[in-house]
């Protein structure tokens, strides 16, 4: 009776191990769809804590981002800036830790059927100890020369 319980018992296990496979390659297979998803950022300690500005997409695609500084400015060891565009392709840049310190990034321009398509930003800024914050994550949308967005 305990043998017949314990192999139906291990046949449950097996079968539920194998929807959890299958649940895991659907969602690695929409993660790839979801890149233009922005994130939750984390909040930096008040006593450390710096600011980047990410500018608004200008009609050529380009987008500002600045470093606007804090009281953790001293801190800082890098700012890693992440440009995801509509495409799928990214760009990664460095910005520098001196306030007013701006990268601009070629984000997509607006012609055609990429009119109004929007950008991802991210900024990680690591400081002196090793721990990484993640302080931006938006979407630029494509902004036409008459200022209407596609």
């Amino acid at each position: 009776m305990f043998l017949i319980c314990g192999v139906v018992a291990v046949a449950g296990c097996t079968s539920s191990q194998s929807s959890t496979t299958t649940t895991t390659s659907t969602s690695s297979g929409t993660t790839a769809s979801s890149s233009l998803t922005t994130a939750p950022t984390d909040v930096m300690p008040a006593n450390i804590a710096v600011t980047v500005t990410v500018g608004e997409k200008d009609y050529l695609g380009q987008i500002p981002v600045t470093f606007d500084g804090g009281q953790g400015q001293d801190n800082v060891h890098t700012i890693t800036v992440t440009l995801t565009r509509f495409d799928g392709s990214t760009q990664t840049e460095t910005l520098g830790s001196d306030k007013g310190d701006t990268i601009t990034l070629a984000g997509t321009r607006g012609s055609g059927s990429l009119s109004g398509q929007s950008d991802r930003v991210q900024v990680a800024v690591t400081m002196n100890n090793g721990i990484t914050y993640n302080v931006a994550d938006v979407l630029r949308e494509y902004r036409s020369r008459s200022g209407t967005g596609s």
